[in-house]
């Protein structure tokens, strides 16, 4: 099968994808503010929107647009400039009124679960460090003389969700001992907010300082 990178492609790709996947993010937060919320019917979802823009962001790598983006710093910077702006925007929320979390049944407003599909869909889009991956560093793993290269571009992203939703997905099963220990601490939840926040902040700099590839 033409479209499956050799052995060890598969074996470095699997290795920098574990590590993504368990470096916190704005994706990560989103997923067990979430779970934490709603429950883990809304943690799932919003995993699977999650792993829509991994989709999208596979299609793009197949089709060359994101190489067209790397490329061009005015289509770089918008991309940016917009990510960072939604995930300040995330920020503000949670500091505002708490939305990052709110664990009791309620309280807080329950959003409708499309809804929450479209943010972890738009979260992912813009998200930082699936940007940057997908951008500047998936490419890394074939080579631009391949005559199968988009075939290959196009399983690689597949093979991302493959190995990265099910470990998403655990997180959110696991979060109730969590979801425990915040409901006995007013001040926990409230930190968690400003958590949540920060690190949404953080990427929104990040992404800011992210550089468009100069060829």
């Amino acid at each position: 099968m033409s479209f499956i990178p050799d052995f060890g492609v598969l074996a470095a790709f699997t290795l920098a994808v574990a590590i993504l996947t368990i470096t916190p993010g704005p994706d990560m937060t989103f997923f067990m503010s979430k779970t934490l919320q709603q429950g883990r019917k809304a943690g799932a979802v919003s995993v699977m929107g999650a792993a829509s823009g991994i989709v999208i962001h596979s299609l793009f790598a197949a089709l060359g647009i994101s190489a067209l983006i790397a490329a061009s710093a005015t289509a770089f910077a918008f991309l940016k400039y917009a990510g960072a702006a939604y995930l300040v925007y995330l920020a503000f929320q949670a500091v505002r009124s708490g939305s990052a979390l709110t664990l009791d049944k309620g309280k807080g407003k329950n959003e409708k679960l499309l809804k929450i599909w479209s943010q972890g869909l738009t979260i992912n889009l813009l998200n930082p460090k699936i940007v940057l991956f997908f951008v500047t560093f998936l490419p890394q793993f074939v080579s631009a003389h391949d005559p199968h290269a988009a075939q290959k571009l196009l399983f690689l992203g597949f093979y991302f969700n493959l190995l990265g939703v099910p470990s998403c997905m655990a997180m959110v099963f696991g979060a109730g001992a969590f979801a425990r220990f915040l409901r006995s601490s007013p001040k926990a939840m409230k930190a968690f907010d400003w958590l949540f926040a920060g690190i949404m902040g953080t990427f929104a700099l990040k992404l800011l300082a992210a550089q468009a590839s100069r060829g």
